[in-house]
C-alpha cells in the first residue's frame, strides 16, 4: 500500500491521509519506500507558491487536494530499471507519502533524473535524485541534515551569489528578513564571511528569537521588526525577505524608499500575515526563483559547479549548527500531520528541526 498525507491548497491546517494499492512497475520504473524527510517552514512556502512555482504538479494529487514537497531519502525497493538496483538509497525531492513511482532517466553512477512525463517542464533542479553508494563517511553521518539544511542553505547559497553576482545592486547593507530562518541564517553566515567590500548584515527577526540569531554571531545587528523605523534611512539597502510579511515589507519600503536597492521575496515564515500591496512608484518587491541563478551560473562556470559550492557550503554550515539545533523525528502519518500542523501554525522553535516519515 501506498500511504499519502495531503494538504487542503486553499486551506493548510486541513489534510487527509489516503492509502491506494501499489501499481504494478512498468518496465523503465522503479518504487522508492520513503525512509525519511525533513519538515521545515520551506516546505509552508512550498504549498503557498504550489500554483506560481508548480509545486503541486511534482506529485499530483485530486484537486483541492496537494501533496506537498519534501526533501528526504529513500531506498529502491523494487525495479525495472536497467543499472538502478534493489537495495539502493537515493536523496532528493519527495512526498510526504510511504512510497514512491519514478522513472529514471539519465542514470549515471552518482545520480538519475526522474523523467515521469508530468515532470518534464517542471524545473530540472528538483528533478535529479543523488545516489548516495560510495557517498564519504562524512556526508553519511549527517543524513539528517542533508534532508533539513542542505536545500535550504543551498537557497542562501544562490541568494548570496545573485547578491554578489549583482554588485550587492549598489548597497551598502543588507536587510535579512526572518533571519532566524533557515536560509536566513544560512544568508547572513555566507555575507559575514564575504571579505573585502561586504555590506553591513542586519537580521530582522520577532523578540523571542533575537537570543537565538544573536548567538549565531553572523549579523553586524539584530534588529526586531517592530524597531524598523529605527534604522537609519539613508544607508543605500537591499532587503531579502523570508518572512512574507506584508507589514515587514511595507515598513521596509516606506522607511527606506528610493535607498531601498533590492526587494525580494525568497520565503514565507509569517505564510499567515497578509501579503504586500505595491504601490506604483515602489521599489518592486520581486519573488526570487532560485532555478534561474542556478541556470546562469551553469552557463557561466559550467554544468552543476554552483551546485557543488552550494552543497560545500551547505556542509560547512551544517557542521557549525550542530549542537545548536534539535531534531526530532516524528514517524506516522498522525504524527506528520501534527509537524505539519506546527509549521502552518508557526509553532516550531528556530532551534528545532523536525524529520518525518509516513511509514
Amino acid at each position: 500500500m501506498i500511504t499519502q498525507v495531503q494538504v487542503r491548497r486553499s486551506a493548510f491546517s486541513e489534510t487527509r491521509t489516503i492509502s491506494m494499492e501499489t501499481p504494478e512497475l512498468a518496465e523503465g520504473e522503479i518504487l522508492l519506500a520513503i525512509d525519511k524527510f525533513a519538515m521545515t517552514a520551506n516546505n509552508v512556502s512550498y504549498a503557498l507558491s504550489g500554483d506560481m512555482i508548480g509545486y503541486w504538479r511534482f506529485f499530483p494529487a485530486e484537486e483541492p487536494w496537494g501533496i506537498v514537497p519534501v526533501w528526504g531519502f529513500a531506498d529502491v525497493v523494487a525495479s525495472r530499471t536497467p543499472g538502478v538496483e534493489v537495495g539502493e538509497r537515493v536523496w532528493g525531492f519527495l512526498p510526504m507519502a510511504s512510497h514512491l513511482v519514478m522513472r529514471p532517466t539519465a542514470v549515471t553512477d552518482r545520480s538519475f533524473t526522474d523523467g515521469v512525463a508530468h515532470r518534464a517542464e517542471l524545473p530540472a533542479i528538483y528533478n535529479a535524485y543523488q545516489r548516495t553508494t560510495g557517498d564519504p563517511p562524512a556526508l553519511t553521518a549527517m543524513e539528517d541534515e542533508r534532508c533539513l539544511l542542505f536545500p535550504l542553505f543551498s537557497t542562501s547559497y544562490v541568494l548570496y551569489d545573485y547578491l554578489v553576482d549583482n554588485a550587492f545592486f549598489g548597497a551598502r547593507q543588507v536587510l535579512v528578513g526572518s533571519a532566524s530562518s533557515k536560509t536566513g541564517l544560512g544568508l547572513t553566515n555566507l555575507l559575514s564571511r564575504h571579505g573585502e567590500g561586504r555590506p553591513r548584515v542586519v537580521g530582522l527577526t520577532s523578540p523571542g528569537n533575537v537570543g537565538f540569531v544573536n548567538g549565531l554571531g553572523t549579523c553586524d545587528e539584530v534588529v526586531i521588526y517592530d524597531a524598523i523605523a529605527a534604522l537609519d534611512p539613508t544607508v543605500p539597502t537591499a532587503f531579502v525577505d523570508m518572512s512574507g510579511s506584508g507589514e515587514v515589507v511595507t515598513a521596509i519600503h516606506a522607511r527606506f524608499g528610493a535607498q531601498l536597492k533590492l526587494s525580494c521575496a525568497v520565503g514565507a515564515t509569517h505564510w499567515g500575515a497578509g501579503r504586500y500591496q505595491a504601490a506604483p512608484t515602489a521599489t518592486p518587491h520581486a519573488f526570487f526563483f532560485a532555478p534561474a541563478q542556478f541556470a546562469k551560473r551553469d552557463v557561466d562556470w559550467g554544468p552543476g559547479e554552483i551546485m557543488r559550492r552550494a552543497q560545500a557550503e551547505s556542509a560547512r554550515m551544517s557542521a557549525e549548527l550542530k549542537g545548536k539545533l534539535g531534531i526530532r523525528h516524528e514517524r506516522g502519518p498522525e504524527a506528520v500531520i501534527a509537524a505539519w500542523s506546527g509549521l502552518v501554525g508557526n509553532r516550531i522553535a528556530p532551534n528545532e528541526a523536525i524529520m518525518g516519515s509516513v511509514a
